[in-house]
């Protein structure tokens, strides 16, 4: 019997509760990742992996993007960072974070860390969405 460690049934009220009341930083990024807005990638928000509910997952990368407030830079907020990082990467799941101020300040900064992150090639390709300062 095959089982799943996406988005297990026993998870689905918490992912629901997390979709509903997104953190002010998670709703901006939302804007910015929904629809398909970056380079034509799919992101999913509150996706569970494992016993993990990730801030967003893009499946055709691979790529979890986890933005972290301050209950991540306490001891055991990193301790459980580090434990959730080594178990998406176990699964080949590339990980990539943001402070939840760098998405209200340098937003296209964090898209541009996203976009890096992407394993496959045709993420070169200028985003119209991704405007240069200035411009």
């Amino acid at each position: 019997m095959k089982t799943t460690c996406h988005n297990r049934a026993e998870l689905k009220l918490t992912r629901k509760a997390l979709r509903d009341n997104l953190t002010p930083a998670e709703a901006t990024l939302w804007r910015a990742l929904q629809n398909s807005q970056l380079y034509g990638r799919k992101f999913r928000r509150q996706h569970s992996v494992g016993r993990y509910v990730l801030d967003f997952y893009c499946p055709s990368e691979r790529l979890a993007v986890e933005l972290d407030g301050q209950g991540h830079s306490t001891v055991t907020g990193e301790a459980a960072d580090v434990a959730r990082t080594a178990f998406l990467e176990n699964l080949s799941i590339q990980v990539v974070r943001f402070e939840n101020k760098m998405v209200f300040e340098q937003l296209e900064f964090v898209l541009e860390g996203i976009r890096q992150a992407f394993r496959s090639p045709d993420a070169t390709t200028p985003n119209p969405s991704l405007k240069k300062e200035g411009s």
